[in-house]
């Protein structure tokens, strides 16, 4: 097994690594643990970590207490709101998706249910520059888009957001408790 410690420190930090990275090496680190998966999960285990597989992407889990797994629920519901504003944003905002930051700046600008989201997910942030910097930054350190062109500030959203996706699906609400949730 090779890179262990580097698939660590991306992983441990609740970071992703995908199938369709830009950089060679995270590929190297993917296919890595596709030629390897069982030996991996058992090496990770031993340390209390549960290498998990999405569609084109690897991450960790573990068993938490009840008040990490409160910490997560309320983690959550900020990607949920992260996942509204990217859907507003463009329709189209999945893996394999090219943005740039002024592109957001832009339509934020156009769109008056985009400026009232940014508003309420960054209400520390006044300008749209600012907000789409934000952003972008927390996807990037995530591990849910990667930066594809430096010259022209091209993003490319990678194969792990389908897990914020897959989240977001697995969220039912039966239609007696929708009444019950206060709007």
């Amino acid at each position: 097994m090779r890179y262990t410690e580097e698939i660590f420190n991306i992983m441990s930090r609740g970071g992703f690594i995908s199938s369709n990275a830009i950089s060679t090496q995270v590929q190297r680190y993917f296919d890595a643990i596709e030629e390897e998966r069982e030996a991996y999960a058992e090496y990770y285990k031993g340390i209390g970590f549960l290498l998990e597989a999405g569609d084109g992407f690897f991450y960790f889990a573990r068993k938490e207490a009840k008040v990490d797994l409160e910490r997560k629920l309320e983690a959550a519901m900020k990607w949920i709101d992260y996942m509204s504003f990217l859907k507003t944003y463009n329709t189209t905002f999945a893996p394999g998706f090219l943005f740039r930051a002024a592109d957001i700046e832009m339509q934020i600008g156009r769109d008056m249910e985009l400026k009232e989201k940014a508003a309420k997910l960054f209400s520390d942030k006044k300008k749209y520059d600012e907000v789409a910097a934000k952003l972008i930054k927390e996807l990037e350190s995530i591990g849910f888009i990667e930066r594809e062109n430096e010259l022209d500030g091209t993003y490319k959203v990678l194969n792990s957001f389908h897990y914020m996706e897959e989240l977001i699906d697995c969220i039912t609400i039966d239609e007696d408790m929708q009444n019950e949730i206060p709007e």
